[in-house]
């Protein structure tokens, strides 16, 4: 069976869209959780690619959380120098940013992204995003550069930064294709005092963003999944 690695930052995480898509496509999730001790492969053999997701520390925690540390070791000799595909979502993203060499940084004014946002597609973009604006779901005060001999995907107006490709198969995307309505009213439930931050969405205004943007973004993600991962380009054994 092919199989994908997923790694998550808290034990109650969920993969969301992207795990269901990736079993619809046939493969298997190998989810592990660095952050309560799971050990992560020494090789990526065995996998079609790997998913690093978010979680509310920081990329800059090396110093403090040994995990975050180890996992940043982990994607510069281990995921980077395998040729299996990186994808990393918001702190994935960053992680993936530090380890290139880039700046991961709040914004300067202190706002957050947290809801529904817009973001444009730049002219190297448009293989992996098409041509349209897409709005889709953040939750992050911090943002990352772009790391040198990387591509910008996708700017947005509070932070730039939305999205980077690094050779021809890592990526780090700054927002959340993986959310899900469930998801939402998890996260502003157990997170409400974040809803009170400069540049957060209310509550109602994510779950009706939500209803009018979630279809369009579910209709990218499984094609963009389908040529991240590109079967015929990857060699793990089934």
């Amino acid at each position: 069976m092919h199989q994908v690695l997923v790694i998550v930052h808290q034990d109650t995480s969920n993969p969301g869209r992207i795990g269901q898509v990736l079993r619809h496509q046939g493969k298997h999730l190998d989810v592990r959780c660095p952050a309560i001790g799971e050990a992560l492969p020494q090789t990526l053999d065995a996998y079609d690619g790997v998913v690093v997701f978010g979680g509310p520390m920081s990329a800059n925690d090396d110093q403090t959380l040994p995990f975050i540390r180890d996992e940043l070791d982990w994607i510069e000799t281990v995921a980077l120098t395998s040729d299996r595909p990186y994808l990393g979502i918001c702190l994935g993203a960053q992680l993936l940013a530090r380890v290139l060499g880039a700046r991961v940084a709040p914004h300067p004014q202190d706002v957050r992204e947290i809801g529904y946002f817009p973001i444009t597609i730049t002219p190297d973009g448009q293989d992996d995003f098409g041509r349209s604006a897409l709005h889709v779901f953040q939750w992050h005060g911090e943002g990352f550069e772009i790391p040198a001999n990387s591509v910008r995907l996708a700017s947005g107006g509070t932070f730039p930064n939305q999205a980077f490709r690094h050779g021809d198969r890592a990526y780090g995307l700054q927002f959340h294709p993986e959310i899900t309505r469930e998801m939402i009213d998890l996260w502003t439930t157990k997170a409400a005092d974040q809803l009170h931050l400069p540049g957060a969405q209310p509550r109602h205004l994510q779950f009706q963003y939500h209803d009018c943007h979630s279809g369009a973004i579910a209709l990218w993600l499984e094609e963009f999944l389908d040529n991240w991962l590109d079967a015929d380009a990857c060699s793990a054994a089934a």
